[in-house]
């Protein structure tokens, strides 16, 4: 007799034995990878000490890429030196316009679907980019740990959409590495602060990271963490404090532009230094210049750097505002605020937070590394050395899934802020008589028109049974996984058929899109509902149109006299040129009514002549099933 070793699913075959599985957080600035030993988790050093590697490769040709401190510690060509490449995870070409990357780097747009930076190594994308970085971090762990990695659980900005999603799980595995969940950044910290601190009630997550800003409000209790709303900016960053103190020195020289590419590598780091030293010194001795003689001497105080960042801590107020709006909650109803990522070591950026929700900022544990050791707990847990863990995590989605009906506009499926991971199905029918194909198109937004939203996918359901329109059962399901991902299909009850997609679209959204998305669908509110009401009284137009334009073809000279078809043609008539012209929903409305009103007499005898029909030699015991039959097909034609 054969034995077999059986152990519990997601747990090891030996309960002694721990999986290897590490938290990595990909950051725009720096990454760092940490994990769980001796029952904490903490960030796992390099060989040399460094708890942190700069997401910075540098490309040789035919050589190894250099990552980390390596590749900033080379001189040279700075435009082979790639620097903040996860501002371009999942996005196009035409993201580039609006991306300071473009200045500083040269792009191959047309080789592929994602812009490529141009080095001497050859073309690399941004996921080739992360990848190196990835890799770099598993090699770090492996060392460390002493064996091969079981998993990882890799942070992204909870604004991240499903193409960048898609994209940063792309790279880890060009890294070679096992993807247990993608995590959002800011339940990463809140990982990290609940079970360390045992919280609870409602919590902040401030995080203002090299290159993106996201703002989230989570419910905390007893190790559920649940998400109950999301807000950001993926544009905005310590960069931005950065290029805007490259901007002063330029001003102060007297200078519109650096002389070259390596100088404004050079100059942006000298600026980087004298943003950390006002985080601790209330003003800095500038010294800087150039090589054509440009010079800047002077003193930079903490209230004038103050003034010239102020503008860009304002704009990070603004998504904290729409997060309490979202989630129904007063700024007195936080009970705590949590701070994340480098930045918020910024004094201003810590007294404006503190001041807009009325309560002291939480940095106890280290803002860069708290993304991280939120990760390895959460890896740690997948992997399967807690199985008595109680930790439960319930992000969100970020904006509202949905799907295009009649007239160009959106049926939500799933509003934005629903808890993931989700399954949700919707019921949908065909349009025309004898309809065997749907096309399905995948959208994402607030608005209430396609135009107005974002696309995401579109399929097709063909072999629909052939009946009047109404008649077939599709049944469409949205599945979004804990990743984020998104599946659509689509099922036709009585034959079926099936048909489905993975929503991976080739790009992400532009930079600010979904605030500006979001933005907009509030300051259209009303309009929009109107130009909704508009559109679905067209279709219902044009719906009736159609069913009595074809009675009419397939049998208008048998019930109605010359007279009578003249009436309903110029009801017709009448109906058309007032959904081609007017934009009064009510007027469209009575022009449908008065053509229903007019023609229901001619549906009537068509009614009357079907039951007789289908009455012919048959006894009393089908009358019923006869009229029923007859009034559906009177009433498809008409309605």
């Amino acid at each position: 007799m054969a034995l077999l070793q059986i152990a519990e699913p997601g747990q090891s075959d030996a309960p002694h034995q721990r999986r290897l599985a590490v938290g990595i957080d990909l950051g725009t600035t720096n990454s760092l990878v940490a994990a769980v030993r001796s029952g904490s988790a903490d960030v796992l050093p390099d060989s040399d000490g460094h708890r942190s590697v700069p997401s910075v490769v540098q490309y040789v040709q035919g050589e190894t890429p250099r990552v980390g401190h390596a590749a900033e510690a080379s001189s040279g060509d700075s435009r082979s030196t790639i620097r903040s490449a996860k501002r371009l995870m999942g996005k196009g070409a035409a993201d580039l316009a609006d991306s300071w990357l473009s200045k500083h780097y040269e792009f191959d747009t047309e080789s592929g679907s994602l812009p490529a930076f141009v080095t001497h190594d050859g073309n690399k994308t941004s996921i080739d980019v992360s990848a190196a970085i990835l890799h770099e971090l598993k090699q770090t762990a492996e060392q460390t740990l002493g064996g091969e990695l079981a998993g990882a659980v890799v942070t992204v900005p909870a604004y991240f959409d499903d193409a960048q999603r898609q994209a940063t799980k792309d790279a880890a595995s060009l890294a070679g590495l096992q993807v247990l969940r993608l995590l959002n950044e800011p339940t990463a910290a809140a990982v990290a602060y609940g079970l360390d601190n045992e919280e609870g009630g409602i919590v902040a997550i401030y995080d203002l990271g090299g290159g993106t800003f996201d703002i989230s409000l989570l419910k905390m209790q007893q190790g559920i963490f649940e998400v109950l709303a999301t807000a950001g900016n993926t544009a905005l960053g310590g960069d931005d404090i950065d290029n805007a103190l490259v901007q002063w020195l330029m001003d102060q020289a007297g200078i519109d532009s650096l002389a070259d590419s390596q100088l404004e590598s050079d100059t942006k780091r000298y600026a980087r230094g004298l943003k950390e030293a006002l985080s601790a010194s209330a003003s800095v001795s500038v010294e800087w210049g150039d090589r054509a003689g440009h010079e800047v001497r002077t003193e930079l105080t903490r209230e004038s750097f103050d003034e010239l960042v102020m503008p860009l801590v304002a704009a990070t107020l603004k998504p904290c505002r729409q997060v309490l709006r979202d989630a129904d909650v007063e700024r007195d109803q936080v009970t705590a605020v949590v701070m994340v990522g480098g930045s918020t070591r910024v004094p201003l950026v810590r007294d404006k937070v503190s001041e807009f929700f009325g309560r002291p900022v939480l940095t106890s544990i280290d803002p860069d590394e708290v993304v991280a050791i939120g990760a390895a707990i959460q890896a740690d847990v997948l992997a399967g050395n807690k199985p008595d863990s109680d930790l439960l995590l319930l992000d969100v989605t970020p904006l509202s899934l949905g799907l295009e009906i009649m007239g160009g506009l959106v049926e939500k499926v799933i509003p934005r802020n629903t808890t993931i991971p989700i399954a949700r199905g919707q019921e949908f029918t065909t349009y025309k008589d004898g309809q065997t194909a749907m096309a399905l198109h995948v959208v994402q937004g607030e608005r209430e028109l396609v135009d107005d939203c974002r696309s995401l996918a579109r399929f097709e359901l063909n072999g629909i049974p052939s009946r009047v329109a109404g008649a077939a059962r599709i049944q469409v399901l949205f599945q979004v996984d804990a990743d984020g991902l998104l599946t659509v299909s689509a099922l036709e009850r009585e034959s079926g058929v099936v048909a489905s997609v993975d929503v991976k679209p080739s790009y992400g959204l532009s930079d600010g899109e979904i605030e500006t998305m979001l933005r907009e669908s509030m300051d259209h509110a009303s309009e929009d509902m109107q130009k909704r009401a508009l559109q679905e009284q067209k279709v219902e137009a044009a719906r009736v149109l159609e069913a009595i334009e074809a009675a009419l073809q397939s049998d208008g000279d048998e019930h109605l006299d010359a007279g009578e078809r003249a009436a309903i043609g110029a009801l017709i008539s009448s109906l058309k040129q007032v959904v081609d012209s007017s934009t009064e929903r009510e007027v469209i409305k009575q022009a449908v009514l008065a053509l229903e009103q007019g023609s229901a007499e001619y549906v009537e005898r068509r009614m009357n002549a079907s039951v007789r029909q289908m009455m012919s030699g048959q006894g009393l015991d089908d009358i019923d099933s006869a009229v029923g039959k007859a009034k559906h097909e009177a009433c498809a034609s008409d309605s």
